[in-house]
């Protein structure tokens, strides 16, 4: 039997991907403030000759994505290679910034991460 309350499958799935979509923008802004954390970060390792490689922070990053995959029924897998996206990122920022370019010249970041190779 039919529900004719029941939404069209079209319009369902146009529903279901604009909220994905807003999921989409805010994982976008909060990767972008990621980045800039990560900048003001190489400040300060700059600043004060902190070596950009930090293994132990690498490491507690993948163990608070492992436990958070655990808790929530995620794949840890997925999680982990997730974040070494994340952390290689960062890394190349990071060097970036503290090998030369001067961060008071508040370069985008979309520049920052241009440059693929």
């Amino acid at each position: 039997m039919n529900d004719s309350h029941a939404p069209e499958p079209e319009a369902e799935l146009a529903r279901l991907r604009a909220e994905l979509d807003h999921v989409d923008g805010r994982l976008l802004d909060d990767v972008r403030d990621r980045l800039d954390v990560i900048s003001r970060i190489a400040d300060l390792k700059q600043r004060h000759a902190i070596p950009v490689m930090q293994p132990a922070r690498m490491q507690q990053v993948h163990e608070r994505a492992a436990d958070y995959a655990h808790r929530n029924g995620l794949s840890t897998e997925f999680l982990h290679d997730l974040y070494a996206l994340l952390i290689g990122e960062a890394c190349r920022v990071e060097d970036r910034l503290v090998d030369g370019a001067d961060p008071s010249e508040h370069q985008d970041l979309a520049d920052i991460g241009e440059n693929r190779n």
